[in-house]
């Protein structure tokens, strides 16, 4: 049991790590089309997280399955407006006279 969680913890780490350097590495420009691509990610995430959250007896695992379809739900959502906000910025404005 503690092997398993020394390897996720490392895994966590070096995921941690890798994500970092790859998202800091991202022009501006690309962001709106891989925000889109992220959510689709975490809409993933939302169905692994409630095949967790979804047995009978109340258990860590549950409670934790629960707190990531929340957290999940919430990352799609903001970022689902975030790109809608982005996006908005590249509409041209109506100029009535």
């Amino acid at each position: 049991m503690v092997d398993g969680i020394i390897a996720g913890l490392v895994v966590f780490t070096l995921a941690s790590f890798v994500g970092f350097e790859v998202i800091n590495k991202i022009p501006p420009t690309l962001h709106t089309p891989l925000m889109s691509g992220s959510n689709a990610i975490s809409g993933i995430a939302v169905v692994g997280a409630l095949l967790v959250a979804g047995e009978r007896d109340w258990n860590l695992t549950v409670i934790l399955g629960l707190l990531g379809v929340i957290l999940a739900t919430i990352n799609v959502v903001g970022g689902f407006l975030v790109t809608d906000r982005m996006l908005q910025m590249f509409k041209k404005k109506d100029v009535k006279a």
